[in-house]
């Protein structure tokens, strides 16, 4: 369900606006506006929507448009043309009146500067947004106070900023923005200034809370590595176009053209492609309906020495062996009797970099199976490294050429 939708969205700085509207509408670029009109175009005719609770990460280079766009979204400043939906009001026509009512009660921001009163204590730099709405004291304490449990700063309430390192600082940051309960959280490149480190936790603990809040996050990167970890969804910027939206698994699978082909080139692939983009049609016998010499045809017509043993709703029950198969044939036994019940199973959304390791020491490949245990394909050795090496299909069947 979209929470957040973006039609057409246009920012232009600087005279004879019109004018370069035009051009975009014939589709000039952002330097040839630039030349024509001396306009500069800060968001080109962006379209996308944002669906309740996810991650929705807008990445780009310096001057991609991307903190022009976050800025939009809140009508920090105002659009050029365009439209700017949340629950399908349109705030990009609203008055100053309607638009105060949302930013308190709809959207929250983030930014990378902390932004904390020096001279207040945690508890009131937590509360400060649910001050300014009018709400109680007791109530927006006890609001800050849960906000800081849920960041792991509860202890510290009672000190000040300067007492805090940059990291728990941005914390506190992010726990004031939750304590107000937004149904959307703007994050303004959040994590950029910290230390490396740090900004690692911070991700990680940014996942942590929305596993548990599912608020509806729009986070802003230069950072392609922090993107592809956080994001749901990720959209790619350049010169105040979008170049792309979709997963990180789209993004390095099926790149939409060469620039983005060119920025997802470095990336480690074994971080983002999961089991599901690599595993391929598993090999299976139904053991409630085959029997040992069927599934030995199967394996001589295959070519394989053993199969996966399914049961009639694709359940996997175990493996199956040649040897085995051949050892029922010969004493009258079901393959239900003689399979090899310890099979390594994996989710289809574990990392390849984890499957690495497991695959590594294991004889047999890895069954990839969904929640209910059904049995959806395998991982083998060869995809990882295909994965790995960053290969594609037609890049091999050119080489085979």
């Amino acid at each position: 369900m979209s929470k957040v939708k973006v039609e057409h969205l246009t920012k232009i700085f600087g005279k004879k606006q019109q004018q370069a509207l035009a051009m975009i509408k014939e589709n000039k670029s952002k330097t040839e506006i630039l030349e024509k009109t001396g306009a500069t175009v800060g968001v080109y005719d962006a379209s996308f929507e944002v669906n309740e609770g996810e991650i929705f990460v807008v990445m780009g280079l310096s001057g991609s448009g991307k903190s022009t766009m976050i800025r939009l979204l809140n009508r920090l400043i105002d659009p050029t043309s365009g439209e700017i939906y949340i629950d399908g009001e349109d705030i990009a026509k609203m008055n100053k009146d309607e638009l105060r009512e949302v930013r308190r009660h709809k959207i929250n921001m983030v930014f990378q500067n902390f932004g904390l009163f020096p001279h207040r204590t945690i508890l009131e730099n937590t509360e400060y947004g649910l001050e300014v709405r009018g709400v109680s004291k007791e109530e927006r304490q006890a609001k800050a106070e849960k906000a800081l449990e849920n960041s792991g700063l509860l202890s510290f309430k009672d000190q000040y900023p300067n007492q805090l390192s940059g990291g728990m600082q941005q914390r506190v940051g992010l726990a004031r923005a939750l304590a107000n309960d937004p149904e959307v959280l703007l994050m303004d490149e959040a994590f950029s200034a910290l230390d490396p480190l740090i900004r690692r936790e911070m991700q990680d603990e940014l996942l942590d809370l929305q596993a548990s809040v599912q608020k509806t996050i729009i986070f802003i990167t230069h950072d392609l590595n922090e993107a592809l970890r956080l994001g749901d969804r990720i959209a790619l910027m350049k010169d105040g176009q979008i170049m792309q939206i979709g997963t990180g698994e789209e993004f390095l699978t099926n790149p939409a053209n060469q620039y983005v082909r060119d920025f997802v080139e470095d990336v480690d692939r074994s971080k983002v492609l999961t089991a599901q983009n690599i595993m391929v049609p598993a090999l299976t016998t139904n053991i409630e309906v085959d029997g040992p010499n069927v599934a030995l045809n199967r394996m001589r017509k295959e070519e394989v020495s053993m199969l996966l043993a399914v049961d009639r709703k694709r359940k996997l029950k175990g493996s199956l062996t040649a040897e085995a198969a051949s050892e029922a044939r010969k004493n009258s036994l079901t393959l239900k009797e003689v399979l090899d019940k310890n099979v390594r199973k994996i989710k289809p959304d574990m990392l390849v970099t984890d499957i690495f390791n497991l695959i590594f020491d294991s004889p047999a490949p890895l069954a990839v199976v969904d929640d209910d245990d059904k049995l959806i394909g395998v991982v083998i050795r060869g995809s990882v490294i295909e994965a790995l090496a960053g290969e594609h299909e037609e890049e091999e069947v050119a080489i085979n050429e």
